[in-house]
């Protein structure tokens, strides 16, 4: 039966000691987002050179997320878990001790590697250990936990960074990471299944490779794409041929193979492979909004580290009040319709932020993304149930895996995507204003003369205001720019959630009564 039954181990306990990793894993990545501006400084990086800060991490995590449940099968689950927690903290530390760029990545890479089982081995247990009529349920509060870290992560991770250092945000995973793995010694076990899976289990090396080659070549083409000028760089091409060779041949190995450490037979799932595309889309919304909101918060409006956090907070605790009661509705409602109204939710609130500009107040940005917030719980927890509701129970730790696999992947294209648009538009942007900021016009005129006036006034030398007043309105021609990019971005955003709808179709509906393919 499931680990609860066995050891006779409360489900909520169980509940409460998955939801712990969860939390400091996703704490790090939503602290990380605010710190951004702050790192680059620090490190002599770009903008798009400091992304990779969040890239490598998510697809160092995309190398697990698919092998989780074949790991957990050769170690064992509980092992590997408290392997993995026991990793995430120890690379937590040397991330808050990286003294450049290029060694914070490194750590980065072995911390997603590390936290990449965290999620899906979390998910699994609790698909597990609740009978198939209180999953939604499950999911739910599973969902209230894991969003506790979008609440706290940026608010807490911009305080640190503004009255602390940057480093502080990675060294708060220390405490909860050892509170966590206590807790996984006390109260989770191995099911039966996995310990008889363990003993017959032929490794699959050559997937292991492929797979490894294939994500890190990803890696490369996504972190060095905008900065060699993507397919124009021989460099790019080459890793793009790499990725494609090495995923092509994955895919043959792990069909060929008794034992794959991806069983991509469960793509025949017609509802499984939907939920999972949507679920690579929606990854791609949530992790490039959240990137793109503090960039225009710090970079344009010149809000702090702190000031950014409080704009996203607000948002995570919408999703907080709204996935208990996403949870109920999913025990009576098709989660179909759920995530259709979710999709449309988040797609509104990303119009929303297409229309701010420089003007714009705080609850200008707190309302949409508030009302994102909510679309996100309407999304994650009936998207989860409904993809996973037909999957058995012995292939549930890869499935777990490979969902969360998209979401990841999907993350790290939006987040690449997002800031070559950004840069591009921003030149685009830039010299259609510069088009209209001549001498010769009337209005660019009045406007210098203006400025220099009060720079004159203010004791500044005729010669020197010239040129101060010539930067000013040079560095206005910027703000406007950047700011009309970065509401491109949020337009492309809002698309990309309604281009997925007509996939809502392809899922099957999930059943309140009874028994579930699930648990067999």
């Amino acid at each position: 039966m499931t680990t609860t039954s066995e050891k006779n181990v409360n489900k909520w306990l169980i509940t409460i000691t998955v939801m712990l990793p969860t939390i400091m894993e996703i704490i790090d990545t939503s602290v990380a987002n605010v710190a951004l501006p702050h790192m680059q400084g620090s490190l002599n990086a770009g903008t798009d050179e400091i992304t990779w800060v969040l890239t490598s991490y998510l697809v160092s995590n995309a190398v697990v997320l698919p092998i989780t449940g074949w790991l957990s099968r050769v170690f064992g689950r509980k092992r590997f878990l408290m392997t993995c927690i026991t990793l995430f903290t120890l690379a937590s530390l040397l991330c808050g001790s990286a003294p450049t760029l290029a060694t914070l990545i490194l750590f980065r890479i072995i911390q997603g590697a590390a936290g990449g089982a965290l999620i899906p081995i979390s998910q699994a247990i609790l698909m597990e250990t609740f009978p198939p009529r209180e999953r939604g349920m499950a999911m739910a509060i599973f969902g209230v936990g894991a969003m506790f870290g979008p609440i706290v992560g940026p608010a807490l991770g911009g305080w640190i960074t503004d009255n602390l250092n940057w480093r502080w945000i990675f060294y708060i995973n220390l405490p909860i990471g050892m509170i966590a793995l206590v807790m996984c010694g006390l109260f989770i076990f191995d099911p039966a299944y996995l310990k008889r899976g363990a003993q017959t289990m032929r490794i699959d090396y050559g997937g292991l490779v492929l797979l490894t080659t294939g994500m890190g070549a990803l890696q490369v083409v996504l972190d060095k794409g905008q900065q060699e000028d993507w397919f124009n760089s021989s460099f790019i091409i080459a890793f793009s041929i790499i990725m494609v060779v090495s995923l092509v041949a994955l895919v043959w190995v792990e069909l060929t193979h008794d034992h794959p450490i991806i069983n991509l037979r469960l793509f025949r799932n017609i509802s499984f492979s939907a939920g999972n595309f949507i679920m690579f889309v929606v990854g791609f919304c949530l992790y490039s909004s959240i990137t793109m909101i503090p960039l225009f918060l710090q970079n344009l409006m010149g809000y702090s580290a702190t000031d950014a956090g409080m704009v996203l907070a607000p948002g995570g605790v919408a999703t907080l009040i709204t996935m208990p009661l996403v949870g109920l509705m999913l025990q009576k409602r098709d989660g179909r319709k759920i995530v259709f109204l979710g999709l449309v939710i988040g797609a509104t609130a990303m119009f929303f932020m297409q229309r701010l500009n420089l003007l714009a107040s705080y609850g200008d940005f707190v309302w949409p993304r508030v009302v994102l917030g909510v679309g996100l719980a309407m999304i994650f927890v009936p998207l989860t149930t409904v993809t996973l509701a037909t999957i058995s129970r012995q292939e549930m730790g890869n499935a777990t895996g490979m969902f969360n696999l998209l979401r990841n992947i999907g993350g790290s294209v939006g987040i690449a995507m997002a800031a070559t648009i950004l840069a591009r538009r921003e030149q685009f942007y830039q010299t259609a204003l510069s088009g209209h900021s001549v001498p010769y016009d009337p209005v660019w005129q009045m406007k210098f003369s203006q400025l220099k006036q009060a720079l004159v006034l203010k004791g500044i030398s005729v010669a020197q205001a010239d040129q101060t007043a010539l930067g000013i309105m040079y560095g206005v021609v910027r703000r406007q720019a950047g700011a009309l990019a970065f509401n491109y971005v949020f337009w492309v955003i809002g698309v990309a959630f309604l281009s997925i709808i007509p996939l809502l179709l392809l899922l099957k509906r999930s059943s309140h009564e009874g028994e579930n393919p699930a648990a067999h």
